[in-house]
């Protein structure tokens, strides 16, 4: 088996409207509609699909809850653009930039939360000396 990327993954949320707005506005992503009404966030090569709680599709998760992901973006926004960003548009950061382990080289990362409360990291990558 060779396993080339993610193509999509789903996140749980609340409120389908809210999400859409935060991450169309605050991150850039395109919102789209697929299948039968279902709705996904679109970014690079790769969507979100969302399902409101307890209106989920089927298969899912065994216990798929709002408010339990942990997930990290790559930019080619400078973070220090991306923080002025953020912080006109009122979003609040739990951190200034700090230096992380990304999956193919050293990153430099910020954090927030959506409207459900996940851990949404944006990141730069870093090239290795």
């Amino acid at each position: 088996m060779n396993l080339k990327r993610l193509d999509h993954f789903v996140l749980t949320v609340r409120d389908i409207e809210a999400t859409c707005a935060f991450y169309r506005d605050t991150l850039a992503m395109e919102v789209v509609t697929f299948g039968e009404g279902r709705v996904a966030l679109r970014f690079g090569e790769l969507k979100i699909n969302l399902h409101e709680a307890g209106r989920e599709f089927e298969p899912k998760a065994t216990h798929p809850t709002p408010g339990s992901a942990d997930l990290c973006f790559l930019t080619d926004a400078p973070l220090e653009q991306v923080v002025e960003r953020l912080t006109t548009r009122g979003v609040a950061l739990l951190s200034g930039i700090v230096p992380r382990t990304g999956a193919r080289r050293p990153i430099r990362s910020i954090y927030l939360r959506d409207p459900d409360g996940n851990l949404i990291e944006l990141a730069n990558e870093l090239q290795e000396d």
